[in-house]
């Protein structure tokens, strides 16, 4: 998993619009992406929610927000109409940018051991390097998480 101290990884990826992203288009600009299993779970919902319900404290802090999943374009595309996101959504299904960021993991549910997605986000400054990981997310207190 990437680390505090690490650079933003190169990539170019296709939000919930159809459009592309790319790494650089953050250059010179604060960046929290956060990674989660599924859109439209509930974990995932309320993580998304809080982020979209504190995002003008998340920009005045300087923060922009991405949200990367596995998930295809119209899944994403949907979670974002439904809940009117105002931050991009990646709907990265070959898992690059999750392997980049080492998010793709062995995990456990219900006794049953599976590859996924962990729930973290890193934050980054202005110079593109890792200043924090959250691998403790707390889905309906996230925001704050990235404020403190």
């Amino acid at each position: 998993m990437l680390q505090v101290g690490d650079k933003l990884p190169e990539f170019k990826a296709v939000n919930q619009d159809g459009e592309q992203v790319s790494s650089k288009d953050f250059a010179g600009k604060k960046l929290a992406v956060f990674f989660y299993p599924k859109a439209s779970t509930p974990g995932c919902t309320a993580e998304a929610c809080n982020l979209s319900d504190n995002y003008e404290a998340l920009t005045r802090a300087g923060y922009s927000i991405l949200g990367v999943s596995a998930d295809s374009v119209k899944r994403q595309k949907n979670f974002s109409e439904k809940y009117g996101f105002p931050y991009d959504l990646i709907a990265d299904e070959s898992r690059d940018i999750i392997e980049k960021f080492g998010v793709w993991q062995k995990k456990k549910f219900m006794g049953r051991e599976y590859m996924g997605i962990v729930r973290a986000t890193f934050l980054f400054d202005e110079n593109g390097i890792c200043t924090r990981v959250i691998d403790k997310v707390k889905t309906k207190d996230h925001a704050a998480q990235i404020l403190e």
